[in-house]
């Protein structure tokens, strides 16, 4: 194994990628694939952060909305499909949350297990992937500074904005949008010298 990642090198992200590719030429099968294969995903996204099962299947019905009309705009070489589509749905579930409809979480209990039981298990060769994924970004996480370490996981990975991350750390709201988009174009830069 060389360490370089290649879309040929994972037959589902080529796969994906493919799908992607028609449908930014108005192909509904290759629609209706992007769904098959990663509608579960996104939704665990949008339900972690919006909070509600209706404002969740909202948001993902306009998530695949853009995806249609921006499939074209893709670049396999830039993301991992799955990342590029997480981050749609990441950030269309965030603006919904800073609308005025979006209402702090209300999920009980049951209804959470519920959906979780609902988001497959990836296959043997995507976990491994996605593992050797996470440990990329693990190595280059560690790299830096703790204060925007903790910005990044809090913003994407807790699915907080960058306003109620700011407020957490105490500090102004430009200064954190500075600090997590410098420790963004650091982890770019470590991820492109790691692949």
């Amino acid at each position: 194994m060389t360490g370089i990642e290649t879309p040929a090198a994972d037959p589902r992200r080529a796969i994906l990628a493919a799908a992607l590719a028609q449908c930014g030429t108005g192909d509904r099968a290759a629609f209706r694939r992007v769904y098959e294969l990663t509608s579960a995903k996104l939704f665990g996204i949008c339900l972690r952060i919006c909070g509600e099962r209706q404002a969740a299947e909202d948001v993902l019905q306009e998530v695949y909305l853009i995806v249609w009309r921006r499939a074209a705009a893709y670049e396999p070489a830039r993301s991992h499909p799955v990342t590029w589509l997480a981050t749609i749905a990441r950030n269309r579930s965030l603006d919904w949350r800073r609308s005025p409809q979006g209402r702090t979480p209300t999920l009980d209990p049951a209804e959470g297990a519920q959906d979780e039981a609902a988001d497959d298990a990836p296959l043997a060769d995507a976990a491994l992937s996605m593992i050797e994924e996470r440990q990329r970004l693990d190595r280059c996480m560690d790299r830096l500074e703790e204060r925007p370490r903790h910005a990044i996981r809090a913003a994407f990975l807790g699915g907080l904005t960058y306003g109620d991350v700011a407020q957490r750390a105490g500090v102004p709201l430009p200064t954190m949008k500075s600090m997590i988009r410098r420790a963004l174009l650091r982890l770019r830069e470590c991820l492109s010298d790691d692949a």
